[in-house]
């Protein structure tokens, strides 16, 4: 940064309408703005630009930004009535993003358009608006798309520093492209180009430092209203299925104790991060189900590349999200191996001849391995105290070392310069290394709270950095290619797929009518990776079925129409019935891996089509083993009579309450009863003929507004409540419990 730009003085302002007044005149009235993927977003900012181009047709503005979250809302009666007071609860007083929805409401002005690069899961399959206006492309190219799509305006909500007199801010849960826009911006500006950045401050951002710390002159513009300080949008819990608690597990078992572990958001996430724990905190459990479902003699992979005891060594988090779950595994002790900024030390960590306790040994190793020089030098000395292994006080003057009181030689071939060193100038431990390096992070609220609690020490272990260092493992600011394959050491990168050909393709994203939903986003990026880091497996998990339609389908497929990540990049995919190991082998042996891990009611037709194709000889079989592939197999495997349930829903804990958990259960079965018009028909005569006279379902009822029903549609939801939760068990277990 040059020394004009350091002393430079962004314009602070409590008004978002002078805000809004500023970018219009410093860009003018074409206005592309760019906005940080989910929580950085500047809502007050965004929402006030938003306004005035509403309000002004003259005004062009076009956002460029993915995963504009909202707030959820029912789309039916008995919806609204579930969800209004949970939505209140959870998100009253945060205020909306009125452009994303607008955009749901398929209202935005003419003046105004919303391009996104990723989508929250299917939120856009039926809006041709959003369809049209989507941006393919990987997550590390999107920072080079949103220059070329002509971004002159960049907003984020940042975090100021606790001393009022550090110009610092805190990029926090959003440095993943704007560490890399911010340069580009300023090299604009100096070419004078019209370019603004903006800062929102939030005081209930969680401050991060490390590369997410910045200096607050890096901005044009500063939005500081203290009393506009809101809470941060909270992503509830997902229930986990006990399906999705058998792929957690399996793919639990390929991490590598000291490796590095990428994962997803979700409730596959959780999954993993609960059976990671497990595995840790309660490995005679962890290793009673392994033996159970018989791990070593049924999935190769997991004896060949993974492990069975305690995380001893640690793991070390290296992943574009920061889920919660790292947050979980940093306190279980799983999420301990920690990182170091230079390669050259990285690889004597690995290697095992550094020991994260100082010594006069340490200094040997590193001068063998011509880190540092004997004498000592200046430039030495400061290099060897950033890592710990001199302690501050130490101070190079003269050519000699003085330490207090004390003057030493810097001779490491000196007996008595280096019994005076042990006792005078050496540190404790290694310092500097980092356990979790991520991009962004969003999650429920008891993570920010989290974040926010962390203690000085702890908090510096955490680095939030650039997508483009932790995304591939090209040349970076940050770090270069030999220092991220130090730093990636057995990695695991876990991430989720919709559906599976027998050929080795997987589809993420899309469908294969051309509609997106969700994005790429990093995943091709870390399967790549995995192709190219030494003992390194992509792991790609999916549940083997999913109803459609009310309907039970496969999502393992002999082809389909579209994909994300193309055959020749197969490595490793998991189900609830176990592991498919596809990388090296032939077409044959991957088809059959696919159909092995198949639902077994799906693996003849599989195997038939297989067989047409030619890509399986006609003469193969389904053994017995894949024909337990069935439901009833899997709870009887992973909940055991009589035993203890190590797989709650919520493994992390719940936003929802009881009474509410129970509701949804509810609903979510009257949803997939009703998908085909037969269903709906059938369901509400079902209703129609339904008791009214359910004690036990009072509190339900009157949590859902319902206890007194007056208008024939109050009328008919009650009835159609009270058959859910018959249908689902909830009458039984309630009469059961008050009797």
């Amino acid at each position: 940064m040059a020394e004009g730009q350091q002393k430079r003085a962004p314009s602070v302002s409590a008004d978002t309408e002078a805000c809004v007044d500023a970018v219009i005149e410093r860009v003018g009235r074409d206005i592309v703005l760019g906005l940080p993927l989910g929580l950085g977003k500047p809502v007050l900012f965004a929402n006030a630009l938003y306004r005035r181009a509403q309000q002004d047709s003259t005004l062009n503005l076009h956002i460029v930004t993915a995963i504009s979250m909202l707030a959820p809302r029912g789309a039916s009666s008995l919806e609204k009535r579930f969800l209004d007071p949970f939505v209140q609860r959870l998100y009253g007083e945060i205020p909306e993003l009125e452009y994303a929805r607008d955009v749901v409401n398929r209202c935005l002005p003419d003046n105004v358009r919303v391009s996104e690069f990723f989508f929250k899961a299917g939120s856009f399959l039926g809006d041709r608006q959003q369809q049209q206006n989507y941006v393919c492309t990987n997550y590390t190219h999107a920072a080079r798309d949103l220059l070329a799509m002509g971004v002159n305006v960049v907003g984020q909500m940042v975090s100021p520093h606790d001393d009022p007199e550090q110009p610092l801010v805190s990029l926090s849960c959003n440095p993943d492209l704007s560490l890399d826009l911010l340069p580009a911006f300023r090299e604009r500006a100096e070419q004078g180009q019209p370019v603004a950045l903006v800062a929102e401050l939030n005081r209930q951002l969680p401050y991060l430092g490390r590369d997410a710390e910045v200096p607050l002159s890096e901005f044009d513009l500063v939005l500081d209203h203290k009393a506009s300080d809101h809470p941060l949008f909270p992503v509830p819990q997902m229930a986990v299925s006990l399906a999705d608690h058998a792929i957690g597990f399996y793919a639990s078992t390929l991490l590598r104790d000291g490796g590095t572990l990428q994962v997803g958001i979700g409730s596959l996430g959780a999954a993993l991060v609960h059976s990671a724990i497990l595995r840790h905190t309660r490995n005679d459990a962890w290793q009673a189900l392994y033996r159970r479902i018989h791990v070593a003699g049924r999935q190769p992979a997991a004896v060949r590349d993974g492990g069975t005891g305690p995380f001893e060594q640690g793991l070390y988090g290296c992943s574009e999200m920061m889920v919660d779950g790292f947050a979980h595994l940093m306190k279980a002790g799983v999420l301990s191996r920690e990182v170091y900024d230079h390669a050259g030390l990285q690889e004597l960590v690995n290697a095992g001849e550094l020991e994260p306790t100082v010594s006069l040994a340490t200094l040997d190793t590193l001068r063998q391995a011509e880190l540092i020089d004997s004498p000592l030098r200046a430039r030495d000395v400061q290099w060897l105290q950033r890592y710990g292994v001199l302690h501050e006080d130490v101070v190079f003057k003269g050519g000699r070392l003085v330490v207090r009181d004390y003057t030493l030689e810097p001779d490491l071939d000196s007996d008595e310069a280096r019994t005076r060193l042990a006792d005078l100038a050496l540190g404790d431990r290694l310092r500097g290394g980092v356990v979790m390096h991520g991009g962004f992070y969003l999650g429920p609220a008891d993570f920010y709270q989290a974040l926010r609690e962390l203690t000085p020490q702890q908090r510096e272990r955490i680095c939030m950095t650039s997508v483009n260092y932790i995304n591939h493992l090209y040349d970076h600011t940050f770090g270069n290619q030999r220092l991220k394959a130090a730093q990636r050491r057995d990695s695991r990168f876990i991430n989720s797929a919709m559906m599976y050909t027998l050929g080795g393709a997987a589809i993420s994203d899309g469908l294969e009518d051309g509609r997106v939903v969700s994005g790429v986003g990093g995943q091709y990026n870390f399967v790549a990776m995995a192709h190219e880091l030494p003992g390194a497996r992509s792991i790609l998990t999916l549940r083997s079925t999913r109803t459609s339609a009310g309907q039970t389908v496969s999502n393992i497929v002999f082809s389909y129409g579209h994909c994300t990540i193309p055959r020749h990049l197969r490595d490793l995919v998991v189900t609830e019935y176990g592991i498919a190991d596809l990388r090296g082998r032939s077409d044959q042996e991957v088809y059959l891996e696919m159909i092995r891990i198949a639902d077994a009611r799906f693996q003849p037709e599989l195997l038939k089509q297989a067989k047409k194709a030619g890509k399986v000889a006609a003469d193969v079989e389904l053994p017995e083993a894949w024909r337990q592939n069935t439901p009833e197999a899997l709870k009887a495997a992973f909940t055991p009579e009589g035993g203890e349930n190590l797989f709650p829903a919520f493994p992390f804990g719940c936003d929802f309450t009881d009474e509410e958990l129970v509701l949804g259960k509810a609903l979510k079965h009257l949803k997939a009863a009703t998908a085909s018009r037969r269903g709906k028909l059938a369901t509400l005569w079902q209703a129609l003929k339904a008791s009214e006279s359910q004690p036990a379902l009072q509190p339900l009822l009157e949590r859902m507004g319902l206890e007194s029903p007056t208008t024939w549609r109050e009328k008919l939801d009650q009835r159609l409540l009270i058959l859910g939760l018959t249908q689902t068990g909830a009458v039984s277990a309630l009469e059961t419990k008050t009797s």
